[in-house]
């Protein structure tokens, strides 16, 4: 694949920082909840120091809930332990232009101890792993994230001060495939696809989605980590570009009653030496041997591995028969209403998963992908018959309704912790034990609405 436009060279970055073109460097990592996190350094400093040496971040950014608040039962970091650093060392691989932040370069980081250890809860180094056994088989992952938002026309701080209620959407019906009613949103779309595409990402274009003011920004595929890389830069830098626009974004799994927001995940595996390793013109479907082993292994893991699909107390709104979210833990060829959607031919054969909403850590969740796929070739598990039809009526099982029953599984699954450690597995439970005690302690609208005059 050909060089992205806007990726930096160290020998580039020190040819801008001395023309003044670059005085600002975002060493930045991806955290639990899929947020860019990090430190803004000096241009010079970077290149001097930690370009070579790293720079360092209190633990705590791998133990927080989503309101940045320390919270108990993670093993990494606690008061006990006195909130310590961990070290981010820079990727220089990922270093690239931020075109829509004046003078600015980001880089993402891996996170180690300070004894050069990874810190192995990290989303990034959880998906190296999975790539690392991938490896030992000469097989490489090719990855394509396809992440929907919802544009609305108010600032994301008059959002919050409205409690995120009674915002206006930037548009006023369905706009599926609409280009005149999209048309309105093109100075904030045209601006994300430009910036993006300076910052090195690969754009393939725009539309609109079901859901008022909803829409897609679409990425050409890569490697597994390049693009969970890109994903993150693309989601943070949407939502600074609207910031810029006066308008704000949201990647919530599912905003309100209409249609979700959805992330689905192609994945297709090479060969070390680019070959079409999925597929067998020859063969049922012309689905190779391994692809239906792969098929196997990530129905067969699915439901215990759906936490890292959907991570919030909100991605399970999504799962709603009929909405284009699967209900159904199947398979079909080109069937959107089954959570795997097999698709393409040779080289581009593969399979999308539609269970990830907008909310989702890509990281994680080409991670599962990876995990299950692999539990089937290891196993030479037999792929069940394909459905065919409508999947939300079918007999098939379902997939976890809630984020308790979704911990619940992981928590008893014999092939997460084999593929990912007990101690990963652990803090991820954690996570989600948190967030359901918050949502348990809270008292909501829709309570008060029916209860306040008439219990």
């Amino acid at each position: 694949m050909a060089a992205r436009t806007g990726m930096l060279a160290l020998t580039e970055l020190t040819t801008m920082i001395d023309r003044g073109d670059i005085d600002t460097v975002i060493v930045a990592f991806t955290d639990m909840q899929g947020r860019l996190v990090g430190k803004r350094v000096a241009a010079r400093f970077f290149r001097d120091e930690v370009a070579s040496h790293g720079a360092e971040c209190c633990n705590y950014l791998l133990a927080v809930d989503v309101e940045m608040n320390t919270v108990d039962g993670y093993r990494i970091s606690s008061w006990e332990k006195g909130y310590g650093d961990m070290a981010m060392i820079p990727d220089v691989a990922t270093l690239r232009l931020v075109p829509w932040l004046p003078g600015t370069a980001l880089v993402m980081a891996d996170l180690t101890w300070l004894d050069e250890t990874p810190v192995r809860p990290a989303p990034r180094e959880i998906l190296k792993a999975q790539l690392a056994r991938l490896t030992e088989r000469e097989l490489v992952a090719q990855i394509g994230t396809e992440l929907e938002f919802i544009v609305f026309d108010d600032t994301y701080r008059q959002a919050w001060a409205k409690g995120y209620t009674g915002l206006t959407p930037a548009t006023d019906y369905n706009i599926d495939y609409a280009i005149l009613a999209s048309t309105r949103m093109e100075p904030l779309l045209r601006d994300i696809r430009n910036g993006m595409e300076g910052a090195g990402l690969y754009c393939e274009g725009v539309k609109g989605e079901c859901n008022l003011g909803q829409q897609e920004i679409a990425f050409k595929y890569d490697e597994a980590l390049i693009t969970c890389d890109n994903h993150s830069v693309y989601k943070n830098g949407a939502k600074e570009i609207a910031d810029q626009h006066g308008k704000s974004l949201t990647f919530m799994a599912k905003f309100n009653e209409r249609e979700g927001n959805s992330c689905h995940i192609h994945i297709s595996l090479r060969g070390t030496d680019g070959s079409a390793v999925l597929a067998d013109e020859h063969a049922e479907n012309g689905m190779s041997p391994l692809f239906r082993h792969f098929m196997a292994g990530q129905l067969a893991a699915m439901r215990e591995l759906t936490l890292f699909f959907a991570p919030n107390i909100n991605s399970y709104k999504r799962y709603v028969e009929g909405s284009f979210a699967p209900t159904a833990v199947a398979w079909g060829l080109d069937n959107r209403t089954c959570s795997l959607r097999v698709v393409g031919r040779g080289h581009s054969m593969r399979v999308e998963n539609r269970v990830p909403g907008g909310d989702v850590n890509q990281y994680l969740a080409v991670a599962a992908l990876i995990a299950g796929g692999l539990y089937g070739i290891e196993n030479e598990l037999e792929l069940e018959p394909m459905l065919e039809g409508n999947a939300y009526s079918s007999q098939a099982r379902r997939v976890p309704a809630t984020l308790r029953e979704a911990a619940d599984l992981f928590e008893h699954s014999a092939i997460a912790r084999a593929a990912f450690g007990d101690d990963v597995v652990e803090h991820y439970l954690n996570n989600a034990r948190i967030e359901l005690a918050a949502y348990d302690a809270a008292v909501t609208d829709w309570e008060r609405v029916r209860g306040f005059e008439r219990f």
